[in-house]
């Protein structure tokens, strides 16, 4: 199932003492951040006045948040997004949406289980499968991904012997 809100940073820190603060983004790219108007803290909109990116990090300020000690009280907050206003590229999808799908071997057709988890080192994605046998860690290249269909429920995968 889809959630509505997902999940997108954190707020890490302070930024000035006009209120700014800065978030750690969950995302491919902190740009991805900048493209909303509305951010959700505890499930209550927030509108965003202003966002830049700043290193790796989102620095932003938020309607109702106007000096330091505002802001502080919102350290460690996690922000979430509406599904509803994200533009993802054709082909893209939400990490969050893997969680739960059903795990197949393209050639075989066996169900190996399910995704219990994404592991996000730098070099690439890997999906940790939990299956009623063993687990698997399987990494998000093309050489073992054959097929991600989200909106039905599954991800077709190639193993290699040894796997």
């Amino acid at each position: 199932m889809k959630h509505r809100y997902l999940e997108a940073g954190k707020i890490v820190n302070t930024h000035g003492i006009a209120g700014e603060v800065k978030i750690m983004p969950w995302a491919d790219d902190p740009d991805f951040l900048l493209n909303f108007k509305t951010l959700y803290l505890d499930g209550k909109p927030i509108h965003i006045r202003s966002a830049r990116v700043h290193k790796n990090a989102v620095l932003m300020k938020l309607d109702g948040v106007d000096d330091i000690n505002e802001a502080m009280r919102l350290k460690n907050k996690v922000v979430s997004i509406d599904r509803e206003d994200a533009t993802l590229e054709e082909g893209s999808f939400f990490l969050a949406d893997l969680y739960g799908l059903e795990v197949r071997d393209a050639d075989s057709g066996e169900v190996l289980g399910t995704i219990s988890d994404v592991l996000t080192p730098p070099a690439n994605n890997v999906y940790i499968v939990k299956g009623t046998k063993r687990e698997y860690m399987i990494p998000a290249v093309p050489e073992f991904i054959v097929e991600t269909n989200v909106d039905e429920g599954y991800l077709l995968v190639h193993l290699i012997e040894g796997m």
